[in-house]
C-alpha cells in the first residue's frame, strides 16, 4: 500500500459504519398490545409501568416480589436500560398514565 497512510484506510472504514441500534432481549413492540409502546415480550406490562412504579418509590426487588411477580430482575433492569436509551419518550408515557384522565379528579394529598 503504498503512498497510502494508515489514516486514510481508517477513514475509508469509519464512513461506511452507521450507528447500530440497541437489541433487547425481553423489550418488544407489539401492534395491539399497549398501543404499540414497548413492553416486556410475552406480557402486558409496559416499559412505563415499571418505569413509573421505581419513580414513585418502589424497588426492583418490591417490583418483581409484590407488583409484577411475573418479572424476572433482568427483565426490570432491561426496563431500565431501555428507559436510559429511550428517555423521552418514556418520560410522556409515564406523565399521561401519571395524569388523571378525563372526567376523573386529581388525587389530594
Amino acid at each position: 500500500m503504498r503512498g497510502r497512510s494508515p489514516r486514510s484506510n481508517a477513514a475509508r472504514y469509519t464512513l461506511g459504519v452507521s450507528a447500530i441500534e440497541p437489541s433487547y432481549r425481553y423489550i418488544v413492540r407489539t401492534p395491539g398490545i399497549r398501543g404499540g409502546h414497548a413492553h416486556v415480550g410475552g406480557t402486558r406490562i409496559g416499559v412505563h409501568d415499571v418505569i413509573a412504579l421505581l419513580q414513585n418509590g418502589e424497588t426492583v426487588d418490591t417490583l418483581v416480589a409484590t407488583c409484577f411477580p411475573d418479572l424476572a430482575r433482568a427483565q426490570v433492569y432491561e426496563c431500565l436500560a431501555y428507559y436510559e436509551d429511550h428517555r423521552g419518550e418514556i418520560d410522556v408515557l409515564v406523565a399521561r398514565q401519571m395524569s388523571p384522565g378525563e372526567g376523573e379528579l386529581p388525587l389530594r394529598s
